[in-house]
Order: structure tokens, then sequence, then C-alpha cells
């Protein structure tokens, strides 16, 4: 982590600089700490392109690097769609707190109560908070493969067996927060893919936001790219829409970015919908797990959000239930990476300093030097 530290030290020199002269977050000055920040990861895993939003206190800024693609050489533009990954799962999460502040379930509801099949089973009794927080009792980070129907999903089901009790351990898992935005489609009565991008999305005044990418705009769709350098793109498969489907440009994604930290104006029951997404219900060493996204105690050490991003935080970790549930505050790091095969990305944001940021790649690449990234760039923002 020190090598990461050194090759930041021109943002952390811009950062001290900023504090000593009372910093105005101008564009030439925050476009500097972007490009300390970025350019040097670009280099070392010869990303092709990249994307960065910016909020300083309700003023955005969108930053582009590269190329969409190796082939056509087209650079990157403030319109380039990237894949999300499994920030996607933020949407899901706020579609379903969105049912909750309109009275169309309860995150308390036991999964039989809107999936009648699943009565006396298993799955019937987990909540649903408990999809949306990895503590369903252990699912695989995959949904199988081998599912390619409905049917086979609900088999699956109900044959499932939980490892451990619901609420003491964390296991990260599509199937679980694919299963929330199954289920919340369903109390909605809905289709999935409609409520998001026919309701959420345009409800967030977000233009270029998709799950499914439509004709006129797939020429600003980013080719991805596998950490081998191979062309990649996202293949659907069962609940990949709900898990890691989104699509979507820096300037959408700062802008869902602001309204978790109310500087949009939404409606009054979809910004308590979003805000509600900031509980805290378990704590898992430094980090708080929040409606899917992650939460730490600002100022957090670096050191903190490495290990809370890293690979091992994919494995089955103990976690202390919070009683009650921690009330969203804003003296908080919040944050959620996303990778699919082809691209990498990254969201924080500090509330109680008013700044945040995304971070879009058409590569995958790991995710300390994302996190790196993004600490550089708003400590740098966030100083007094």
């Amino acid at each position: 982590m020190r090598n990461l530290g050194i090759k930041f030290l021109s943002a952390a020199l811009i950062s001290a600089c900023a504090a000593a002269s009372g910093f105005a977050a101008d564009e030439a000055e925050v476009r500097a700490i972007a490009d300390a920040a970025i350019k040097p990861i670009m280099e070392k895993y010869a990303i092709p392109g990249v994307a960065v939003g910016i909020t300083v206190d309700g003023r955005d800024h969108i930053f582009t690097y590269g190329v969409e693609s190796k082939e056509t050489g087209r650079p990157v533009a403030s319109t380039t769609l990237f894949e999300l990954g499994s920030i996607s799962k933020t949407f899901t999460a706020t579609l379903a707190s969105y049912a909750e502040a309109t009275g169309e379930l309860s995150l308390s509801d036991p999964v039989a109560k809107h999936l009648p099949a699943m009565k006396g089973r298993p799955f019937g009794d987990v909540a649903l908070i408990n999809l949306g927080t990895h503590t369903a009792g252990g699912f695989p980070l995959q949904v199988p493969e081998d599912l390619k129907s409905e049917g086979q999903l609900m088999a699956y089901l109900a044959a499932w067996r939980p490892s451990y009790a619901a609420g003491t351990r964390r296991s990260y898992a599509n199937p679980s927060i694919g299963m929330l935005g199954f289920i919340t489609a369903k109390a909605m009565r809905g289709d999935f893919a409609d409520l998001m991008e026919g309701r959420l999305f345009s409800a967030l005044g977000l233009s270029s936001t998709y799950l499914s990418v439509p004709k006129s705009r797939q020429g600003d769709y980013a080719q991805g790219y596998k950490r081998s350098g191979e062309p990649a793109r996202l293949t659907p498969a069962m609940l990949s829409a709900e898990a890691y489907g989104v699509r979507s440009t820096a300037g959408d994604m700062i802008r869902f970015v602001g309204a978790h930290m109310g500087m949009a104006k939404l409606d009054g029951k979809l910004q308590q919908a979003i805000d509600k997404t900031h509980t805290g219900y378990y704590s898992v060493g430094a980090m708080v797990q929040d409606l899917i996204w992650e939460q730490y105690a600002y100022p957090v050490p670096l050191q903190s959000l490495l290990e809370g991003n890293s690979p091992a935080m994919l494995k089955t970790t103990p976690v202390a239930a919070l009683q009650p549930p921690m009330k969203p505050r804003g003296e908080v790091w919040i944050n959620k990476t996303g990778s699919t095969n082809g691209f990498g990305a990254y969201v924080a944001f500090i509330p109680s300093k008013r700044v945040g940021i995304v971070i879009l790649a058409n590569k995958n690449y790991p995710n300390e030097d994302r996190v790196a990234a993004a600490y550089r760039v708003l400590t740098a923002l966030a100083a007094d």
C-alpha cells in the first residue's frame, strides 16, 4: 500500500496546498486532483478509458480519459456508457426501499409473504432485510449457471438450506440481492426492468441509465476488457438485471450520488427511500453494512477502506447486529464497488462534506487502486 501512497503524492500535495489556502473547488483544481489520481492507474493497468464524476458542494464535474474502444479509438465522452457491475445493487436497494416507503412491502416481511410457494421452506422464513444485507443464511456468490428459467430458480430456492442462522454472518451473494429485486417487483405488481427504467431511473432524473441499452445508444456503449486484455461485455443471466445489470454514464451516476446527499430535487418518498438505504444494520470490523451500501465512520483510514473492499469480504464473515439499527448520519464514508468481466467501477461519498466521486473504467482492475484513487480525491476536496 506504500507504493500507492507514493504514486498519489502529487494529489496529496495539492490537498495540502488547498487546505492551507482556503480551497475553492474550481474546475482546474478539481481536474488536477483527478488527473493525479487517475492517470497513474490507467498506465499501471493499461486501462483504455475512464470517466470520472466528482461532486463538490452541489457542483458536478465530469472528466474523461482515454478511449471507449481500442478498436475504434473513439475518445471517452460524457455520453459514454459503462457497465456498473454490483453498483447496480444500490439501485435495487433503492427500489425496495421506495416500495417500503409507498407501503407495498416492509423490509421486515418474510419472503413467504410475497412468494407463497416458499411457505414452510427455509427461504420463506428469511426477512427481506437479510436479502439486502448479505445476511440471509449462506448463498453462493453467483446464481448457479444451470438455472435458466423462473421455474428452475423457484425449485432451487425451495430446496435451499441455510448454512447458518440469518443475521449472524455476512456472505456477499448475488442470489440474495437478486431475489430482493425479484420480490420487490412482485410487490409493486410490475416487471423489474420496467420499474427500474420506467419509474426509478426517470424519477431520479437519470436519462442515460439502462438495464438494456437501446439501439439509439449502442454507439455510446464502451467496449469492456478483461484483465487479460480480451474484449468482454455483460452476458444476461438469471437475476443479472437485479444484481449487476445497470449501464450508466459518469454524469448520471454523480447525479445519483448527489441524490444520496440530498442535493437533488426529488419526490419526498423517493428521497426518504434513498436516505433509508444508509441505515446501518450490521457491523463487520470497521465497516457497517447498510442496505447494500457500506459505510465507515469519517474520518476513516485508507487501510480500513482497503480491507473493507478487499477480496476477503467476499467470504463468509461473522457480523454483529446493530440493535436498534444505526440511523443515517452525515459523518461517514459510504461506498460501493462494482465489476463485470470487462468493467470496473467505484462510488464513494461523504455526506457531511458534500463531496462524492464515481470512477467508471472499461477494464476490470483491482479494487484497492479504485479505493485509493477515490480516497486521495475526496480527502483533498473535503479538506477544511
